[in-house]
C-alpha cells in the first residue's frame, strides 16, 4: 500500500518485535525431574516459521525477533505461524510479547532507525 504525502510517495513500513516464552519444555535424554530451562529450541523453530513468510525481513536478536513488512497481516501471519510451529513440538503454553511500529508518513527499513540513533551518539 502506498500513501501520497504531497510530493513524496511512500510505502507504509511496519516493524515488530516479537517474543515467544514456551512454557513446558523438558530436556529428552535428562531424568523426568530435570526441567530444561533453555528456549533454544522452540525459538529456532518459531524463527524459521516466522522466515518463511514472504514479504518478511526478520532480524533474530537475543531477546526477539524483529520483523519488517509492507503490512500488518503479515506480522500478525507470522506470529500465528510460530504459535503453530511451537505447539507442534509439543509445546502446550505459549506466552507472546509483541510490540508493533505502524508508520504511513515515512517508509523506513530496521537498519535505517537504527542508522539514525547511531548518527546521535556522542563521539
Amino acid at each position: 500500500m502506498e500513501l501520497t504525502n504531497k510530493e513524496n510517495v511512500h510505502k507504509i513500513s511496519v516493524h515488530a518485535e516479537v517474543s515467544l516464552i514456551p512454557i513446558g519444555s523438558r530436556i529428552p535424554s535428562a531424568p523426568d525431574d530435570q526441567e530444561e530451562t533453555g528456549m533454544s529450541r522452540e525459538i529456532a523453530v518459531a524463527f524459521d516459521a516466522i522466515s518463511k513468510v514472504e514479504g518478511l525481513k526478520t532480524i533474530l536478536t537475543p531477546m526477539g525477533t524483529q520483523i519488517e513488512s509492507e503490512n500488518l497481516s503479515n506480522i500478525f501471519r507470522a506470529v500465528e505461524l510460530a504459535h503453530k510451529a511451537v505447539k507442534d513440538t509439543g509445546i502446550k503454553r505459549i506466552i507472546s510479547t509483541i510490540r508493533v511500529d505502524e508508520r504511513i508518513d515515512a517508509s523506513h527499513t530496521l537498519e535505517d532507525k537504527m542508522e539514525s540513533v547511531k548518527k546521535k551518539l556522542p563521539t
